[in-house]
């Protein structure tokens, strides 16, 4: 009997492990496939006998893809880091002090203004895309880095998310800070921030994927061509005339790196800081 219990769980263990490696492939067929065409050539690509690897492995694609004149990519590719790492910063600071302040801070209207916060993640962005390029424009900001970041810096969703996570801190530790003389802007900075690194890598995590992979808000924006992120550069690759799938595939391929590694880096404080946020006062 014991044998075949011990069979039956050595059984379950291997079809979970080929179920995994199943799933784990299926992952990885998308990186697969921009390496691939990315490496290769025009031919090798729309060619309708399928290979697993090109002919040749093209590495020069690489060095075309950064000396086209035609398409800034490295310049796109700074400009993409500087608005992400600008826009992750910024929001932490916003919405960690603004979450901080709605869940501590005594104040008899801080649960309208809170509904309020959230009141304003159900109304769609295609509502507000105008009035803020009309805003921008006014300001003289189309095809700057301030036009681009400062618009993006507040996030209702960031705001929640903070707001959950101080309504479960240990009130203990602020007690102790303020017995000691610490006001709330001290017992923010020197307590409440420093034991709080799940939720704001968690959070910053997120915000950063979704500024380097935005799209629409810096392609109205960065109307000039140093003004380009990586998004809107890899969107150059295809025209009415012409699509230069080797130079497409190869440019997200490298577009991607940046993510993986934030992503690698940081993918166990997601969950974990999401898990603490919690959604119950």
């Amino acid at each position: 009997m014991r044998t075949k219990d011990e069979a039956a769980v050595r059984a379950g263990r291997a079809l979970r492990l080929v179920l995994l490696i199943a799933l784990a492939l299926l992952f990885l067929i998308p990186f697969y496939l921009l390496v691939r065409n990315g490496l290769s050539s025009e031919r090798d690509i729309t060619s309708p006998e399928w290979t697993f690897f090109p002919s040749e492995l093209r590495w020069s694609n690489v060095r075309e893809l950064f000396d086209d004149t035609s398409v800034p990519f490295a310049r796109s590719l700074l400009n993409s880091a500087l608005i992400a790492v600008a826009t992750t910063l910024g929001t932490l600071v916003l919405a960690s002090l603004a979450g901080y302040g709605l869940a501590r801070i005594p104040y008899r209207h801080a649960n309208k203004v809170f509904y309020a916060f959230l009141g304003t993640l159900m109304v769609p962005a295609a509502v507000t895309f105008v009035p803020s390029f009309v805003l921008v424009s006014s300001l003289g900001w189309i095809s700057t880095l301030r036009g681009l970041i400062v618009p993006t810096l507040f996030s209702a969703f960031a705001c929640f998310v903070f707001r959950q996570y101080f309504l479960g801190f240990p009130r203990e530790l602020e007690d102790a800070a303020q017995v000691d003389g610490l006001g709330y802007w001290r017992t923010y900075w020197r307590i409440v921030v420093p034991n709080a690194r799940p939720v704001f890598a968690a959070v910053g995590t997120i915000v950063f994927i979704g500024a380097w992979n935005s799209f629409l808000w810096p392609l109205v924006i960065g109307q000039d061509r140093d003004a380009w992120t990586v998004q809107v550069a890899l969107s150059s690759f295809t025209t009415s005339q012409v699509i230069r799938l080797h130079e497409l595939f190869i440019a997200a391929a490298v577009s991607i790196l940046p993510l993986l590694v934030v992503f690698l880096c940081f993918q166990r404080w997601i969950v974990a800081g999401v898990e603490r946020s919690g959604i119950d006062d």
